[in-house]
C-alpha cells in the first residue's frame, strides 16, 4: 500500500506539489500534529506518548479519501488537485514521523547526537533512493516493458521493497519509510498504471489483513482518558477542515470549494493505524478508538460535503442558453 503511494510521485512532481501546498502543509502539521501533543502534554502526557497520539491524530487516509473521490465521481472536481496534493504532503511527512517514533520507542535513551543520527539516516536513504530512480531506474523503462506481462515484475518489485523496509529496519528506522521511498525510485520509470495493475491484487489481499491484524492488537477494556479522547476527536475534526478552509483558500480555490476540501479530509487511516500500533497499554486502545471513530465521522462528513457547501454558498448558477430563432 505504502509502496503504490510513493509510485505516483517521480521526483519532479513531488518537489512541484510540495511547493505548492507547503503552506498549506505547514499548518496542517502545526493544527493537527502539534497542537494535539500541546494537548496530551497539559493532561499531563510525557512528550514520547503525546508525540505517539500527536502522530496517530495528522495524517488524512489517503487510501479512504482517494476511493471516496473516485466512487464519488469528484476526482476531476477543482478541490481534488488541492486535496490530493495535501495527502501527498502528508504521505512525505508521516513516514518521517513514524521513523522517528520507531527509533524513540526502541527502549534506548537518545541523546541529542542519537536524535540527529536519525535525521542523517533518513537523509541519507532518501538520496539513495532519488539516485537509484533517477540514474538507473529511469533508464529500465524498456526493460519493464518487456517483462511487464510476466511474474518477474512482481518478483523484482516486492524484493526491492522487502529490502529498502529491511534496511530501515536495520537502521532502526520504520519499515515504512523504506517502502514509501522505494516506490518512488520505482517511479522513475514513468510505468505507474501497469506497475499498479500488478501491485493492485496483491494490496487488495493484504491491505484487509492490515487492518484486520491491527484490530486483534487492541484489547477492549475500560476507555482511557475519556475526555481527552472527546477533545481531540471534536479539535482534530475542526482542525482539518480549518486547514482545508484556510490551505484551499492560499491555494487559490473559492470559499466554497475550499470548504468542500476541508470537510473531505477529516478521515483518519493508514498512517494513523501504524502510529498507534506503537503505542502500548491503554493508549493501544485510545489510538484504535480514535482511528474508528474518526473514519467513520470522515467517511460520513465526505458525503455530506458537497451538500454543506452548496447550503452555506449556495448552488452555482449554470448558464443557460437562450436559442435566437433565425
Amino acid at each position: 500500500m505504502i509502496l503504490l503511494l510513493g509510485l505516483e510521485f517521480p521526483i519532479k512532481r513531488l518537489v512541484g506539489i510540495a511547493k505548492k501546498v507547503a503552506p498549506a502543509g505547514v499548518l496542517d502539521v502545526l493544527l493537527c500534529l502539534g497542537l494535539p501533543m500541546a494537548l496530551c502534554m497539559l493532561f499531563g502526557l510525557n512528550l514520547l506518548t503525546s508525540f505517539i497520539i500527536g502522530g496517530i491524530t495528522y495524517a488524512t487516509s489517503s487510501s479512504i479519501t482517494a476511493k471516496l473521490l473516485e466512487s464519488n465521481k469528484r476526482m476531476a472536481n477543482t478541490e481534488s488537485e488541492f486535496m490530493l496534493g495535501l495527502l501527498i504532503f502528508e504521505d512525505l511527512v508521516a513516514p518521517i514521523v513514524v521513523a522517528i517514533l520507531v527509533a524513540l520507542t526502541a527502549g534506548i535513551g537518545l541523546t541529542a547526537f542519537d536524535f540527529s543520527m536519525i535525521f542523517v539516516k533518513i537523509i541519507g536513504m532518501t538520496i539513495l533512493a532519488i539516485l537509484l530512480g533517477v540514474f538507473v531506474f529511469s533508464k529500465l523503462a524498456a526493460f519493464f516493458d518487456a517483462y511487464m506481462d510476466s511474474d518477474v515484475i512482481i518478483l523484482l518489485i516486492v524484493g526491492l521493497a522487502l529490502a529498502f523496509g529491511g534496511w530501515a529496519l536495520q537502521l532502526g528506522l520504520s519499515e515504512v519509510l523504506g517502502a514509501f521511498l522505494i516506490g518512488i525510485t520505482l517511479a522513475e520509470v514513468k510505468r505507474p498504471e501497469p506497475m499498479e495493475h500488478l501491485l493492485l491484487p496483491l494490496k487488495d489481499l493484504l491491505l484487509p489483513l492490515f487492518f484486520l491484524y491491527f484490530g486483534t492488537t487492541i484489547e477492549f477494556g475500560a476507555i482511557p482518558m475519556l475526555s481527552l479522547l472527546i477533545i481531540l476527536i471534536v479539535y482534530t475534526i475542526v482542525a482539518k477542515v480549518i486547514v482545508g478552509v484556510v490551505g484551499g483558500r492560499w491555494y487559490g480555490l473559492n470559499k466554497k470549494t475550499a470548504l468542500k476540501a476541508g470537510l473531505s479530509l477529516t478521515a483518519r487511516g493508514e498512517f494513523s493505524v501504524i502510529i498507534a500500533s506503537l503505542a502500548v497499554g491503554e493508549y493501544a486502545l485510545f489510538g484504535g478508538i480514535y482511528i474508528l471513530i474518526t473514519a467513520s465521522i470522515g467517511i460520513i462528513l465526505f458525503q455530506l460535503a458537497p451538500k454543506i457547501a452548496n447550503k452555506l454558498y449556495g448552488k452555482e448558477k449554470t448558464k443557460t442558453k437562450i436559442a435566437i430563432p433565425s
